[in-house]
């Protein structure tokens, strides 16, 4: 019978041997074996020196006959042993070797039943079980975190998403119970809210993509997509009376230039909208480095606390209170967003409080 992906899948897999026996069966067969060419060896270099029956010294001195009698008698006493000795003592050694699978197995059981916070920790010194035992436990945790994470996120995007979908309805339902009150107002709060809700939808698509990592890549240049990001920005940095400063080198990655485009705008749009009311400055730097492409974002701003950093690439999560543009009024998943996208790009992020006030984040992709 062929096993099939699909039969592997629904675990309806024919019965078979088990690892535990089919070990057992190997050592036995060894054991046997080995005592059998032993035995073999030690009958044939014995019965050579010893004269044949025909010589007449059949009850006066030793002789085949009679050493083939009592040796194979003690041969086969000694094969019967080599037998119940490698299939006992065989089991025994397989299950103390294969236990640690089991409690592999009964990890892995319990996870597919949704239970991720167990934890094999198998004691003693690093083997290729405890090897194993190590590397499941490390993924069941990242599993847990991830699965938290996605739970939290979940939740944050239907209370986010539920807000504007609230206002838009409570608008709707005045809008209907009496048409009289419908004005360029209540117009304009209703397209707000629409809006609102259709940019966190965009943001939350944008995000999704990112961390599937399915997209197109080609080589990049990171200066030309820094320069295009801040020339889109530059009129919301005059209105807010921030100098907007593009420096650096070329430096080609391979990536997707719509998602690295969106990270970068991300970071610049953070960068000045929580800056200084005035007189602000962001400055976007890029160079090649160590067979790497570095873009590095800088603004003043206000101090923010070095515990507070880790928690800005989380959805959602803000830096504190900003001062909000009617075109550019953000949802929460900016940095969650360029965190996503320099990981499906295989980079790093490093996000650093500046000791002046503001951040500096710095972005490392593999160079082309």
């Amino acid at each position: 019978m062929r096993v099939t992906d699909e039969t592997c899948r629904t675990g309806t897999r024919p019965p078979g041997l088990s690892a535990r026996l089919k070990f057992t069966l190997s050592y036995a067969g060894i054991v046997v074996v080995a005592g059998a060419v032993l035995i073999g060896l030690a009958w044939w270099d014995l019965l050579r020196y010893v004269p044949d029956n025909d010589q007449g010294l059949l009850f006066t001195s030793p002789n085949r006959y009679l050493l083939s009698r009592i040796f194979g008698r003690a041969a086969a006493i000694a094969m019967v042993f080599l037998v119940a000795f490698g299939l006992i003592g065989g089991w025994i050694l397989a299950g103390r070797m294969l236990s640690p699978l089991d409690k592999i197995a009964d990890a892995a059981r319990l996870a597919s039943k949704g239970s991720l916070s167990h934890r094999i920790r198998l004691p003693g010194k690093a083997d290729e079980f405890r090897e194993l035992s190590d590397v499941f436990d490390t993924m069941l945790e990242k599993l847990e975190s991830h699965v938290g994470e996605q739970r939290r996120f979940a939740a944050n995007a239907s209370h986010e998403l539920r807000t504007p979908l609230a206002i838009s309805q409570s608008l709707l339902d005045v809008a209907r119970q009496d048409p009289s009150l419908v004005d360029a107002e209540l117009l304009d709060r209703l397209h707000t809210a629409s809006r609102r809700a259709i940019d966190l939808t965009e943001a939350l698509l944008l995000l999704s993509r990112g961390e599937r990592g399915v997209f197109s890549r080609e080589p990049v240049d990171l200066s030309l997509i820094a320069e295009e990001a801040a020339e889109t920005l530059l009129p919301l940095a005059e209105r807010r009376g921030i100098e907007l400063v593009v420096t650096g080198e070329p430096a080609t990655t391979t990536g997707s230039a719509e998602l690295l485009l969106r990270m970068v705008t991300n970071l610049v749009q953070n960068a000045i909208v929580h800056n200084l009311p005035t007189g602000g400055t962001v400055t976007v730097h890029t160079e090649p480095q160590h067979q790497a492409c570095v873009v590095r974002i800088e603004n003043t701003g206000r101090r923010l606390a070095a515990d507070l950093v880790p928690t800005l690439t989380e959805p959602f999560q803000r830096g504190g209170e900003r001062v909000r543009d009617d075109d550019h009024a953000g949802v929460g998943l900016g940095l969650a967003i360029v965190h996503s996208i320099v990981r499906a790009h295989d980079g790093a992020l490093d996000i650093v409080p500046r000791p002046a006030g503001g951040l500096r984040v710095t972005i490392r992709l593999p160079s082309s």
